[in-house]
């Protein structure tokens, strides 16, 4: 279970941020993640839960997660589709030359603090 770590990441970069900003506390965290990430949210919001509470500064913080969908390029005919429904050749021309466009990604979106 990699998420532990992904939470851990997370928490470090809201207390280097809370510190150069003279934060004392944070309220919640918006996460995006992307649907071919390979974090899986539930385990993700779980790990939260567990560790937020060993982080004075994090106590009570809530973690809300946005799902980004997979989209696939493809430079044969120079149209997008649906990742996850069709790998990668593209359901438009079968080509096979075809990059993921989004939907790995794992950022943090938003902090609210107090």
């Amino acid at each position: 279970m990699h998420e532990l770590g992904v939470v851990y990441h997370i928490m470090d970069t809201l207390e280097e941020v809370a510190k150069e900003n003279g934060i004392s506390h944070v309220l919640s965290v918006t996460v995006e993640i992307g649907e071919v990430s390979t974090v899986l949210p539930d385990y993700l919001t779980d790990c939260w839960n567990w560790a937020v509470k060993k982080r004075s500064l994090l106590q009570g913080c809530r973690m809300e997660v946005e799902r980004l969908s997979a989209v696939t390029f493809c430079d044969g005919c120079g149209r997008e589709y649906p990742t996850v429904a069709h790998g990668r050749i593209c359901p438009h021309c079968g080509s096979e030359k075809t990059w993921l466009l989004r939907g790995n990604e794992l950022n943090i979106k938003e902090v609210e603090v107090s």
